[in-house]
């Protein structure tokens, strides 16, 4: 079996994630191909947005717990270089690709695929769906970048009690909180990212992926710093095809076409 599955139309990758009857676990062998398909649709132009999901009735359950078993009998202190190996460059990956990615939750997100959900730029939840941060019921604390997008996402405190308890929560409840994305039933949860991520690879790609950068770098810089990277950012994209295009339509009352260039 496939571990990771991928499929290209319309301007569209379809990442799955492979192992539905393990809850589609993270064991190593689908760390390796998940990491691999999000290289191959970084680079690739003819890919203009990108929705991940998982096959069966899970989104991820997180770390394949038996593998892990196996790793820290072998060797303890070389049983959490997953983080660094895996876990970080996918979600640096998910979070800084140029081009918008939407996280398609039919399931149960926990651990690792929660961040990975909040590290996308767009979420599309199931109703029926059961997240959890989880890290403590094993004696861990959070990766894949939960420390920094769940505080984001619902505020220290809450984030912290989120943490600390590990306790399941829903994403209605979530919205509560301060979530984003879409709530939709479960048998809805593809068709509804899928036509998000076909509007958004008609839109202005570059413009997109500077629109990323900048919201990704902008806690970590002063006000003149941001206001120097915006600047840099709209001079570029106003030396581009779309742009230009853009304003001849606006002016002609006509819809702009935008093909990424």
């Amino acid at each position: 079996m496939n571990e990771v599955l991928l499929d290209v139309a319309d301007g569209v990758a379809l990442v799955r994630l492979n192992r539905p009857a393990q809850g589609n676990a993270l064991n190593t062998a689908l760390k390796t191909a998940l990491l691999s398909a999000l290289r191959k649709t970084a680079g690739d132009e003819a890919v203009r947005a990108v929705v991940l999901t998982g096959e069966g009735e899970a989104f991820t359950v997180g770390q394949d717990l038996r593998e892990l078993r196996q790793a820290l009998a072998a060797d303890p202190e070389r049983a959490g270089e997953t983080v660094e190996k895996h876990y970080n460059p996918i979600t640096l990956l998910l979070a800084t690709m140029p081009k918008p990615v939407i996280a398609a939750v039919n399931g149960t997100c926990v651990g690792a695929g929660l961040g990975f959900a909040l590290a996308c730029d767009l979420q599309v939840w199931s109703s029926q769906a059961t997240l959890a941060t989880a890290f403590h019921k094993v004696g861990l604390t959070c990766d894949s970048g939960l420390s920094a997008t769940l505080v984001q996402a619902v505020g220290r405190a809450r984030a912290l009690s989120l943490m600390l308890q590990a306790e399941p929560f829903t994403p209605h409840q979530a919205a509560q909180w301060g979530f984003a994305g879409d709530i939709v039933a479960p048998d809805q949860v593809r068709p509804h990212a899928m036509a998000l991520a076909r509007r958004l690879a008609q839109g202005p790609t570059k413009a997109i992926a500077a629109t990323k950068r900048l919201l990704l770098a902008a806690p970590s810089r002063t006000l003149p710093e941001t206001l120097a990277a915006e600047a840099a950012e709209q001079t570029a994209l106003g030396c581009t095809r779309d742009h230009s295009a853009a304003v001849e339509a606006f002016l002609t009352r006509r819809k702009p076409v935008f093909t990424g260039s």
